[in-house]
């Protein structure tokens, strides 16, 4: 029986972007007409911290109250946390996906969490580097997110996170950040 609900738990340090990516995601959502939320979940408050943040998507509305817990798509923006904590925690093997920021390969990445389900990965922070000269992973997740779910339309979620950094940060931010989005979504191996 299919889920009415699309949950994402994404794992980062803070400072990372995951509590943006997670914001966005949704924003871009709810824009084309869907119901969403998105919330972030911190332990102890401080830049580089292990942190969740989580986003639900539906087309009919959402009466849940608490952290995801069965996600269908999990993102790790650090590479650190795979070996951490359990970041696969509660990812159906059949149908789930694992997304993880590393230069390592699929196999390692599936030694490390223990997930045998479907995984993708990306090196988030590479592209981060040299598309905005820091490794901030956020955008270039975000295009690797799209290109395993396309949960919200391509156009419309790029077009949103460029008005998103175009008035947080300006212009150039922008541009940075959508040819990082752009970067990883055509990088990224399915």
């Amino acid at each position: 029986m299919p889920k009415d609900i699309f949950e994402i738990r994404l794992h980062g340090r803070g400072g990372q972007g995951a509590k943006t990516a997670a914001a966005v995601l949704a924003e871009a959502a709810m824009e084309s007409g869907k119901y969403v939320q998105s919330f972030p979940e911190y332990g102890a408050e401080r830049q580089g911290a292990p942190m969740k943040a989580f986003t639900r998507i539906s087309d009919k509305k959402i009466l849940l109250h608490t952290g995801v817990t069965n996600p269908d798509l999990v993102a790790v923006f650090d590479p650190t946390l795979l070996k951490s904590i359990r970041v696969a925690e509660g990812l159906d093997e059949q149908n789930g996906v694992l997304i993880a920021n590393t230069s390592q390969g699929v196999e390692d990445v599936r030694q490390l969490t223990g997930f045998k389900g479907r995984i993708v990965v990306l090196d988030a922070v590479k592209i981060a580097l040299e598309e905005l000269g820091k490794p901030i992973t956020n955008t270039a997740m975000l295009g690797a997110i799209e290109k395993a779910t396309n949960i919200v339309d391509y156009e419309e979620l790029k077009k949103h996170l460029y008005d998103h950094f175009v008035h947080d940060l300006g212009k150039d931010i922008a541009d940075k950040n959508i040819n990082a989005f752009v970067r990883a979504y055509n990088e990224v191996k399915l």
